[in-house]
């Protein structure tokens, strides 16, 4: 799905589409907000990362993967009401058309394209450019205003495939066949690709999972994820499973639940594994640069498709990303919304929870 390039602006300015609030950006002319940080009366949500997709709203606009990972999450009461929104198709709230557009971040994930007046702005929402075989890939909209996010906008962050570190994970597992291999990733998105790409390298085993993540791991398989053989972790059991794989939450891979596999290696599959003092200091030992969002190439790469004149970042490296829009000729401004985390890390997976515990 391709949205054409519009003709030039007219007279709505930015500040009467979008706004900067506590709440969240806030459309005044639809009265809605996109991924409000707190309990409004309508809200458009970009994915079901729980940074972004909070319960208590009064009504909710979002894709249908996002609401039901939403009701999984939360239960189904998580809103007041809520309504599908199909990728490509333009949804009309008063004076102003939004049509939700692949983000490539999750399942369900979506950029929120915002148009009124002959002004178009694109929100993000969180994104990467990398194939993901688990979800729908970024598209790239023509925009007037692209609202990005930065979580990692540092020259430092260059992810390398993901495949590759993938194909790292399989080698250790070669060499060190009565090791288990612990991998920490992020229970929505994270766990799941990771997954796929061990499927897509050729590993047939059994891949074992931390219970907290059952329920969404069963979300993507009913979705058609090719994931294979999946197997919820026994506490009984754990010192059975020498030479296996086990994904759990990045929590859980320093938690005491991680000690009773047999000589386990500890894993964690994050963009933040790019600093290696990072790895250190989570106690992991073999890192694996495997990212959900856009590295600092692909920041660049997409603010310049979108050919928008101007840049509003949203979180992360904002500063970095608008000396870098600025020294190139575009508008930049950073939001400074606050509310919302990296990565992942504001995932409801606390530390305190243990494999044997009921997901919730």
């Amino acid at each position: 799905m391709t949205l054409a390039r519009r003709n030039a602006p007219g007279t709505m300015r930015p500040s009467d589409l979008l706004i900067p609030t506590p709440a969240g950006l806030w459309c005044p002319p639809a009265d809605i907000y996109i991924d409000p940080v707190r309990p409004v009366a309508r809200a458009l949500i970009t994915h079901g990362h729980s940074d972004h997709a909070r319960a208590g709203h009064g009504a909710v606009l979002a894709t249908r993967e996002t609401l039901a990972i939403m009701a999984l999450r939360y239960g189904e009461g998580f809103t007041g009401q809520r309504q599908e929104a199909v990728p490509g198709e333009t949804t009309r709230i008063g004076e102003v058309d939004f049509t939700f557009v692949p983000a490539g971040h999750v399942l369900g994930s979506a950029q929120i394209v915002v148009e009124c007046g002959g002004l178009r702005i694109v929100a993000s929402g969180d994104y990467k450019r990398e194939r993901d075989p688990t979800c729908a890939g970024f598209e790239p909209v023509p925009c007037d205003i692209f609202i990005t996010e930065a979580t990692f906008g540092l020259p430092v962050f260059r992810h390398p495939p993901a495949h590759a570190e993938v194909g790292k994970l399989l080698e250790s597992v070669r060499l060190f066949p009565e090791r288990t291999h612990i991998v920490g990733a992020y229970s929505l998105g994270k766990a799941q690709r990771v997954m796929a790409l061990i499927r897509e390298a050729g590993y047939e085993r059994p891949l074992y999972l931390h219970g907290a993540m059952e329920k969404l791991t069963e979300f993507y398989l009913s979705e058609g994820a090719q994931l294979g053989e999946v197997r919820k972790v026994v506490a009984a059991e754990r010192k059975a499973l020498g030479g296996e794989i086990v994904i759990c939450p990045p929590s859980a891979i320093q938690d005491l639940w991680a000690r009773k596999f047999p000589d386990p290696v500890t894993s964690f599959a994050s963009g933040w594994m790019r600093i290696r003092a990072r790895a250190r200091q989570k106690g992991v030992e073999l890192p694996l640069i495997v990212s959900d969002h856009a590295d600092w190439d692909d920041l660049q790469a997409t603010i310049r498709e979108t050919g928008a004149g101007e840049i509003w970042v949203t979180h992360g490296e904002a500063d970095a990303l608008v000396h870098w829009c600025t020294s190139v000729g575009l508008r930049a401004k950073p939001l400074h919304l606050v509310g919302y985390g990296d990565e992942g890390e504001a995932e409801p997976v606390a530390a305190a929870e243990s494999a044997d515990a009921v997901p919730v």
